[in-house]
């Protein structure tokens, strides 16, 4: 069984992003990355596979160096193979998933894993915009795979429930939180990991369809009022609310 894991480096959810001086993208400096972390679950759902199954698990990431560290959390986690798709540009959901799908088709896995969405830009299309261009089926937000005779069953959020699918192999899947528990690197995983080569390889230029023209941060939330604790104050509270804040 052939998987692979395609990954992203993103910044860590606890680091304060600010707007960098050209207006259009976030001022890296002393901004911690990491690997998603829906990514961390579907690297542990391949490894699962290739425990069940035998085969090799092989994760492939598109960017910069900087994504050789995230690929080497993945080979110390436990996967066979790491891929560095490079290019130093910025792209776009399109151009990220072209590249992966032009790589991935020479690699012709029987499955492919993603997480929902990376939680940088929050797109949530590279997944299925890589299964379109292969043209196979894909399911999205899975919390549960079982893999049967070239088949796999799996269960996806939906809104108000959850969704039973059936598809054939090779497919791509989207990992939600629930699917698994990802593992943590072992010490010996990780001095392994140290020592792996990263196989390195030009990305394929694609065209890039959406151009970031501005990046700002949210307004500050304003101050809030106290206007009193009874009902003597709802007059006021609805007069506040439909003449300032006008959301009535």
């Amino acid at each position: 069984m052939k998987v692979a894991v395609c990954i992203n480096h993103v910044p860590d959810t606890e680091t304060k992003i600010k707007v960098s001086s050209d207006g259009v993208s976030i001022d890296k400096a002393g901004v911690n990355f990491m690997l998603s972390p829906y990514d961390e679950v579907a690297i542990e759902e391949g490894l699962k596979i290739k425990e069940k199954f035998k085969g090799e698990v092989t994760a492939l990431s598109l960017g910069g160096d900087s994504h050789k560290e995230t690929l080497r959390k993945a080979l110390a986690m436990g996967v066979d193979k790491a891929v560095l798709l490079k290019d130093e540009g910025v792209r776009d959901s399109f151009g990220v998933a072209a590249g992966l799908a032009a790589e991935l088709k020479s690699l012709s896995p029987d499955i492919i894993l993603f997480g929902k969405q990376s939680i940088d830009y929050d797109g949530a299309q590279v997944g299925t915009l890589v299964a379109e261009m292969l043209g196979m089926p894909s399911a999205a937000v899975v919390v549960k795979m079982d893999v049967e005779d070239g088949k796999v069953f799996c269960e996806r959020e939906i809104e108000g429930g959850h969704e039973v699918v059936e598809t054939k192999l090779p497919a791509a899947f989207l990992a939600q939180k629930g699917l698994n528990e990802p593992r943590y690197p072992s010490l010996k995983g990780i001095m392994a990991a140290k020592n792996k080569p990263i196989e390195e390889k030009p990305a394929v230029a694609a065209e890039i369809r959406v151009e970031t023209t501005a990046m700002k941060k949210p307004v500050p939330k304003s101050a809030g009022k106290i206007l009193g604790t009874d009902k003597s104050v709802v007059p006021e509270l609805i007069r506040l609310l439909h003449e300032e804040a006008k959301v009535i």
